[in-house]
């Protein structure tokens, strides 16, 4: 992928220029850009995978009146084709460098979009315990993250990244453990309903991942709590 944190703007830029307008995408399209993520799916298999979604349903259109694409769900199954085919093209290409990935992910952001987290989680007024140790967890790292900056050395942001999907995780299922049962009960409804419309051009096991994913997003916005990864940091 030409560069790692570009994964989830070049897909929300993609689907946008092929559906032909500006069309915030839903928190259920970001878990599913995230399972893709987590999954491995190269960013050019993803955006392939759009493009033939939109070229089958444009080649549809015009036979017969359709429902206009609203929802990055629609291209999951052109998207696991994608990926399928690169797979088996795949001729082993180098990965990015260090510095690739660096680019554009200061350390002093990267630092700020640390500690910016473990303040809000020292705040927190659920699941105390988890997010006091998360909030521990993430100083040491900016404090690293510092210390590189000092040193003048590059930090790995793909390992980073990992570290905070664990710390996340991890912190999740202190969340999932202390909320309300009817709290979990309507997130899981709110998914189902979200996730009605495309169940026939997604796989059992992508269904289960996404829904994951968005009761997970949708447990820290009810909470208040910070997204972790880098991807959530601040561009300015």
């Amino acid at each position: 992928m030409r560069n790692y944190f570009n994964y989830f703007t070049e897909i929300e830029e993609r689907f946008q220029q092929r559906r032909g307008s500006i069309l915030l995408l839903s928190t259920l399209d970001w878990a599913l850009i995230e399972t893709w993520r987590e999954a491995g799916i190269p960013l050019e298999a993803a955006l392939r995978g759009i493009d033939a979604a939109f070229d089958k349903y444009e080649t549809r259109q015009k036979r017969a009146r359709m429902q206009r694409i609203n929802g990055l769900a629609w291209c999951a199954q052109a998207v696991m084709q994608a990926a399928v085919e690169m797979k088996e093209a795949s001729t082993g290409s180098a990965p990015a460098t260090g510095s690739e990935r660096e680019s554009g992910f200061e350390h002093e952001r990267v630092a700020a979009h640390l500690t910016a987290a473990a303040d809000a989680l020292l705040a927190a007024t659920v699941a105390e315990e988890a997010c006091r140790a998360t909030a521990a967890r993430l100083r040491e790292l900016a404090a690293e993250v510092t210390a590189h900056a000092a040193e003048k050395k590059a930090v790995d942001l793909e390992s980073l990244e990992r570290t905070l999907t664990v710390l996340e995780e991890k912190l999740f299922e202190a969340l999932k453990a202390a909320a309300p049962e009817e709290l979990l009960v309507g997130l899981k409804e709110h998914a189902a309903r979200e996730l009605a419309p495309y169940r026939s051009r997604m796989g059992v096991v992508q269904l289960r991942q996404v829904e994951r994913q968005f009761v997970q997003k949708q447990l820290l916005v009810h909470y208040k709590l910070p997204r972790l990864s880098l991807f959530y940091m601040s561009q300015q």
